[in-house]
């Protein structure tokens, strides 16, 4: 028998950076099947007694207990008031289609300007969800807390969490809120999106978490869940986008609430800035010229390259981080910025922004708690570790995908030098925007599902990396690499999702030992979770029985453990995805949820994979 052990090895192509990687080793027998039986004779028969009750004793849920104290991490907005954007508050109601038309807008930023926007945005078929209001949360019933039967085969190991770990759960705005339209809140590219591109469907209602989301934080608190990661929608506090605009007082009351009803249930919030729903005002103003919106027509597109993106954005996020300092522990700038960034201008444009908000929140709001951006994954590993161009082409899948973005913010270098051979236009980056920029991350945030199998090019096609890399027409640009689901040993990866993913937590592991080796920081895990293989063709009580997704998150909480206690890392949390099943980005068909949703009447129903997750921390955290 063999088995995979994780191994460092330089990587040749971004200094100070160093490669996780496997090596085949001998086992000792300890993961076979079957070690043997050590008993002299055979088993004596006899009659011990029957009873149908000498079952299991029923257990619940433990909830999360009320904080003994709030924490804060700054002064209070009172106090910080003189220190944020000076801008005007205003209030704005829902739109419905159908209702009158505007022609003309005379106040740039009234309430005709905003229908204006919708008038123009015109998403297709419009719908709004059950609720207009938010929901008080009802009690959570005792028999919704029953814990299925422990999975037969589980994790046996005894390691704590280090203290203070970080559990917890994540979800984003445009994936779960819904009420598009409704409180002032101006279009975005995932509704345009959502209308717009083929296939996809639309996030209207999504989960109506707008108006459930005391319903939602009740059921976390009620599962044990101390943090929840959710992200703030830019369109909801400045509706207009535009610098000196006004600020939209219900949006902002929205979100003031919500972070209070959590820190009331005992639960902390960590707060994404922009999370894939960038403001349609950010490309057409107030957009009553329709016809200019076809510059954003997908969700993969956020816009900063725009002129006007890092004064606008950090405006946003200077508002938002005045006002909740005080309250939140962890401000993550942009979640996973490469699936948004469409040129080189825009990768600029990220890490400048990202970094005014470090230092506006270090040091003028004299901010405590910690800021960093989520950088996504997956990160990728040679194929053969051997192998040195396997090595080498791994590296350059991390340039892009990583060290572009990690390496000024971590470590005050210049982009990798494989990228800026391949973006010929990329923005030079001088002296003393390198120091500005290094530090200013307190943790490397990593969303992180599975891991990416690396390989060049293949000569025998007669693409060389070098040919590719000069060819921006190439289908492998800019990576230029060649991607494997297949092991050296002919094995799949991992057990297959629904989505692109596989359950790879060896893999991951080796993920986290390359990053916390290459970037010298504390790590976060942001996201990781698991679409059960056709999940939403099931029945809800199949759907409920998940237990490849516990599989998953088991097996790699056991992996990071492993990777706290073996590897030396400094993990300092866990975040599963999604604490509920949502709209992912343009379809209701993957589940990454710990929770079903029925779509007609929004109800919640818990799924055996979040009794494990959070069973598995709580038996594991120090007493």
């Amino acid at each position: 028998m063999t088995r995979i052990a994780a191994t460092i090895a330089a990587c040749v192509t971004i200094p100070l950076a160093v490669q996780a990687q496997y090596k085949y080793v001998s086992d000792d027998g300890a993961s076979a099947s079957c070690v043997g039986n050590n008993n002299a004779t055979a088993p004596t028969p006899h009659f011990p007694g029957f009873a149908y009750t000498q079952t299991q004793a029923v257990q619940t849920a433990t909830p999360v207990a009320p904080l003994a104290f709030t924490p804060t991490y700054a002064a209070p907005y009172s106090s910080l008031s003189s220190l944020a954007p000076k801008v005007s508050t205003t209030t704005y109601g829902n739109w419905q289609p159908g209702g009158p038309q505007v022609t003309s807008v005379s106040e740039p930023y009234g309430p005709a300007a905003w229908t204006s926007m919708w008038q123009a945005a015109n998403p297709v078929n419009f719908t709004r969800g059950i609720y207009s209001t938010t929901v008080a949360p009802p009690p959570i019933p005792t028999a919704e807390l029953i814990r299925p039967d422990p999975l037969y085969f589980g994790p046996k190991d005894c390691r704590q969490f280090p203290k203070g770990f970080m559990f917890g759960v994540s979800g984003s705005a445009g994936q779960i809120e819904g009420a598009i339209a409704d409180e002032g809140k101006t279009p975005t590219g995932l509704d345009l999106a959502a209308s717009q591109v083929p296939g996809f469907s639309d996030n209207y209602a999504a989960d109506e978490n707008y108006y459930l989301y005391k319903v939602d934080i009740e059921r976390l608190a009620a599962m044990g869940v101390k943090y929840y990661s959710f992200s703030i929608s830019w369109a909801r506090i400045f509706p207009f986008v535009d610098v000196g605009s006004p600020l939209n007082e219900a949006g902002l009351k929205h979100y003031d609430d919500l972070i209070n009803f959590c820190l009331e249930k005992g639960i902390q919030p960590v707060v994404t800035l922009l999370h894939a729903d960038t403001p349609l005002a950010l490309f057409q103003g107030n957009m009553t010229d329709a016809a200019t919106r076809s510059e954003f027509n997908t969700y993969t597109n956020g816009g900063m390259y725009r002129d006007n993106f890092i004064e606008t954005f950090v405006q946003y996020g200077k508002v938002v981080m005045a006002h909740f300092a005080d309250r939140v522990p962890i401000w993550l700038t942009f979640n996973e910025p490469w699936y948004a960034t469409t040129n080189a201008k825009a990768v600029y444009g990220t890490i400048r922004s990202h970094a005014e908000l470090y230092h506006y929140y270090h040091d003028v709001l004299n901010g405590t708690g910690s800021v960093t951006y989520k950088s996504g994954g997956p990160i990728g590993i040679p194929l053969d570790p051997t192998n040195a161009t396997h090595v080498d082409a791994s590296c350059r899948y991390n340039d892009f995908y990583t060290g572009v973005y990690a390496n000024p913010i971590y470590l005050g270098q210049d982009y990798p030098k494989t990228y800026k051979e391949t973006v010929k236009d990329y923005v030079p980056l001088n002296q003393s925007e390198l120091e500005y920029f290094k530090g200013t991350a307190d943790l490397f945030a990593i969303d992180l599902y599975t891991a990416n199998l690396i390989q060049p090019l293949d000569p025998s096609t007669g693409r060389l990396t070098a040919q590719c890399a000069a060819n921006k027409t190439d289908p492998g640009w800019p990576n230029c690499v060649t991607f494997s689901d297949i092991t050296e040993n002919g094995w799949q990866i991992g057990y297959r999702s629904n989505a692109y993913s596989f359950s790879a937590p060896r893999l991951t592991r080796i993920a986290m030992n390359y990053l916390w080796n290459t970037y010298k920081t504390p790590l976060v895990y942001t996201e990781f979770g698991f679409p059960v293989f056709a999940e939403a063709e099931k029945d809800l009580d199949a759907q409920r029985y998940d237990t490849p997704r516990s599989n998953y998150y088991l097996s790699v909480m056991s992996e990071l453990l492993a990777a706290i206690w073996e590897d030396g890392i400094d993990l300092r949390g866990a975040f599963a995805w999604s604490f509920l099943d949502n709209w992912e980005f343009g379809s209701y068909e993957e589940h990454y949820g710990m929770q079903a949703v029925n779509r007609t009447t929004q109800v919640r129903s818990f799924k055996r994979s979040f009794f494990d997750y959070v069973e598995f921390f709580h038996a594991r955290v120090p007493q």
